[in-house]
């Protein structure tokens, strides 16, 4: 059951003492003993899975997984620990996720059995319109490396503001205790990895051409050396004066000018030659954002309640679609055989699922985007006509129309395709749940990994370059605009796939992921790995990746390509190549952060063991 903000006492802290010990496995704690005492795991060392009471945390940073925990010992909600997580890895996955980024999040309230959403997706300037991108002095479109660099790509920042609504609604903590353990890992320092400074090394050219970001994350010039501390006072001071003066700091006060100012005219060193596009943004715009609250997707899948976010993410809509057509179908995963013939079908029904998602889907407050028809049984029986068992389509699939479903219908009304648009493979994903069975799945990002390069200065944070999900090329001469193309105001198309799956009103799953446009591929097939093959939450995260995404050839990373699935989904005339790879030694899929209700108290909770440098997952009261 939730429990009031109102009534912030030391009932969190005095619960964790009176927890029975349960067939020996836990052992009584005390509530005035240190965090790591008090939750039983001896530094809390990083693990990929973890299993015990009382609520947890699975991110892929062991900094921010502690950081949740310590907001649930605290007495915090799964919403507590959710924005101190996310604060965290505002410091230490800054290049994929911050305060100058977005996100959506998924909440599952135990009190009232209910999910919400929160949009917190960053919106376009009231100057941007379908021709922005468009290079007025050769009438083409900026190349994509200018558009992603540039003031012009920067949307107004939601993730504050969504921080804000979730915590009025359904925390016990305020932002500023909230904030209290990202300041600290700020002021401290973090230990730089292989993962980060692969990360950085990506991004060095741009990184050197705005002084405020060479500063801080190339240290004396240098990229940082693994093993090495960070530190980042600006943004300690940052977060001290936003939990201390509340998030009109950014949208109404001196950060948000400092935003709207770094965005139109981006601090450029001279020296780096490199052409960096203005912004639009104007305080004005940062004081007209605000979050929405979204009816959540829904389908049934198998007897579950299958819960996601409504556009303009188009992961709900992508998920669900993909989801009702597969169970036209019995998936196994008891033999190769089987396993193949089930990943032919999710192949295939993502292909058709894709190619609805970049017909329809797009922001609804600007156009009419056909949720119930994506989502309804009907137009998914007609689109698995497209389907067949023996062999695959091999080629980009048309779209269907949901606007139009003719019941008996053998096959859905045909539309013409739409391309797919480029969306960067950062982001990341978190999940929670407190020991009042509230649940939390939230996604967040900049967009690209470091965003758009420019840092705040003086401030400490990246700032996105989230615009470039709009189809940022306008239309030939007497071409209708696409669903996704640019408008004042309006919220770029997103990948962003945050999910809770309930079972007869409760929550089973929870589960997310980073990676643009394969986050919806990345979250299906866990589901799939989950629920159908047979799988456990750990094995479905750790299983080779493939990503469809209505394309002639199925990306997959090398776990898959050197694996026995590959012959047998060839010998049906599927085509694979290594998913794009940057600095990580093997071509990746996706970052999974997962949790799973076990029944009597007990939850999961996985991380990546590798992908990404390996993630976090911690229960608060883990078993022995």
């Amino acid at each position: 059951m939730t429990t009031p903000r109102t009534a912030r006492t030391r009932l969190g802290l005095a619960v964790l003492a009176v927890v029975p010990v349960l067939a020996g496995v836990l052992t009584p704690v005390s509530a005035t003993a240190a965090p790591e005492d008090r939750m039983g795991w001896p530094g809390g060392a990083k693990r990929a899975t973890s299993t015990g009471y009382g609520g947890g945390v699975a991110t892929v940073d062991h900094d921010a997984t502690k950081a949740g925990i310590e907001a649930l010992a605290r007495g915090g909600t799964a919403v507590d620990a959710a924005v101190a997580a996310a604060a965290a890895l505002g410091v230490t996955e800054a290049y994929s996720a911050g305060i100058g980024g977005g996100g959506f999040f998924v909440y599952y309230d135990a009190r009232t059995k209910q999910v919400h959403t929160i949009d917190g997706r960053e919106t376009a300037p009231a100057a941007m319109g379908p021709n922005s991108f468009v290079d007025p002095k050769t009438g083409k479109v900026l190349p994509f490396d200018q558009a992603v660099t540039s003031g012009l790509s920067v949307g107004v920042p939601g993730t504050p503001a969504t921080w804000d609504r979730a915590l009025r609604k359904w925390g016990r903590l305020d932002l500023r205790q909230n904030l209290r353990p990202a300041i600290e890992i700020a002021r401290k320092g973090f230990v730089v990895d292989e993962e980060f400074r692969g990360q950085t090394a990506l991004n060095e050219k741009r990184f050197r051409a705005f002084p405020a970001t060479a500063e801080l994350y190339l240290p004396g010039g240098k990229l940082p050396e693994v093993g090495s501390k960070l530190k980042n006072p600006d943004l300690a001071d940052t977060y001290e004066q936003l939990g201390r003066k509340g998030v009109d700091w950014l949208y109404k006060g001196e950060l948000g000018r400092d935003v709207a100012r770094t965005s139109e005219k981006p601090p450029v060193d001279p020296a780096a030659g490199l052409t960096v596009p203005a912004g639009l943004m104007k305080p004005a715009d940062l004081a007209a954002y605000e979050v929405e609250e979204r009816k959540p997707t829904k389908i049934g899948y198998r007897g579950l309640d299958v819960y996601s976010m409504a556009p303009p993410s188009s992961g709900g809509t992508t998920v669900g679609e993909a989801l009702n057509i597969l169970e036209n179908y019995r998936l196994s995963g008891k033999t190769p055989k089987d396993e193949a013939e089930a990943l032919h079908l999710y192949l295939e029904a993502t292909r058709l699922a894709y190619a609805d998602r970049n017909k329809w889907v797009g922001d609804p407050g600007f156009v009419n985007v056909p949720v119930q028809g994506l989502l309804s049984d009907e137009f998914a029986k007609q689109r698995a006509c497209a389907i067949k068992q023996d062999k695959t389509m091999g080629h980009p699939a048309v779209a269907g129309d949901p606007t139009k479903i003719v019941p008996g219908q053998p096959c859905a009304t045909p539309m013409p395709a739409a391309p797919m648009t480029y969306e960067g493979p950062s982001t990341t994903h978190l999940v929670t749940a407190d020991r009042w069975g509230n649940v939390v799945s939230y996604t967040l990002t900049i967009e690209q990994t470091g965003g758009s390069g420019i840092t705040v200065p003086k401030r400490g944070f990246l700032l996105n370059n989230e615009l470039t999900d709009f189809d940022i090329e306008p239309p030939a001469a007497g071409k209708p605009l696409p669903a996704n193309a640019p408008a004042a105001g309006k919220r770029p198309r997103s990948s962003m796939s945050p999910t809770i799956v309930l079972k007869n009103g409760k929550p089973l799953l929870a589960v997310g992921s980073p990676g643009g446009s394969t986050i919806i591929t990345t979250v299906l097939q866990t589901l799939v790995n989950r629920l159908d093959l047979g799988k456990s939450l750990p094995e479905a995260v750790l299983a080779p990746r493939i990503s469809q995404r209505n394309a002639a050839k199925t990306e997959a990373e090398k776990g898959f390509m050197d694996g026995r699935l590959r012959s047998l989904l060839e010998a049906k005339g599927h085509q694979f190549t290594l998913a794009p790879t940057t600095f990580a030694p093997n071509p990746e899929i996706g970052t999974v952060a997962a949790l799973e209700f076990l029944g009597n108290g007990r939850i999961q909770f996985a991380a990546e063991p590798s992908r990404r440098g390996g993630g976090s997952a911690l229960a608060l009261i883990p078993i022995r």
